[in-house]
């Protein structure tokens, strides 16, 4: 096993997840909603199973984000013009990434959902 090899190729994916943080606005928006779900699960003193749910929904928004992201710079490192086929990946990355976070939204609701109500009702 190359562990020089290995080591640099986490090096590439740590700069590739911190350009996809701090660079990309839909990303922003998903370190904050990252951050808030897991103080919330602190706070909430959410169990195992849970926590699992909670961890896979943030991973699989983070990693469709990374892909969308991806395939919007390949797009347009294709060709800066306006064209219908580019579009449409563009338009399906980015729906795949909309289906992810609802699908996430749905696991914050099932989980906190009842935990905030009785918090708010006493």
């Amino acid at each position: 096993m190359d562990f020089k090899r290995m080591f640099r190729s986490f090096r590439f994916a740590g700069k590739g997840l911190y350009q996809l943080a701090l660079q990309e606005n839909n990303a922003k928006f998903h370190l904050l909603a990252t951050v808030l779900v897991l103080m919330g699960g602190g706070y909430f003193h959410l169990n195992t199973v849970e926590w699992c749910l909670v961890t896979f929904a943030i991973v699989l928004v983070w990693a469709a984000e990374a892909i969308n992201t991806a395939l919007e710079v390949l797009c347009d490192r294709i060709s800066t013009q306006k064209d219908p086929m580019i579009g449409k990946v563009k338009d399906l990355a980015a729906g795949g990434v909309l289906v992810c976070a609802m699908g996430a939204f749905a696991v914050g609701v099932f989980i906190f959902g009842p935990r905030i109500l009785a918090f708010f009702q006493g």
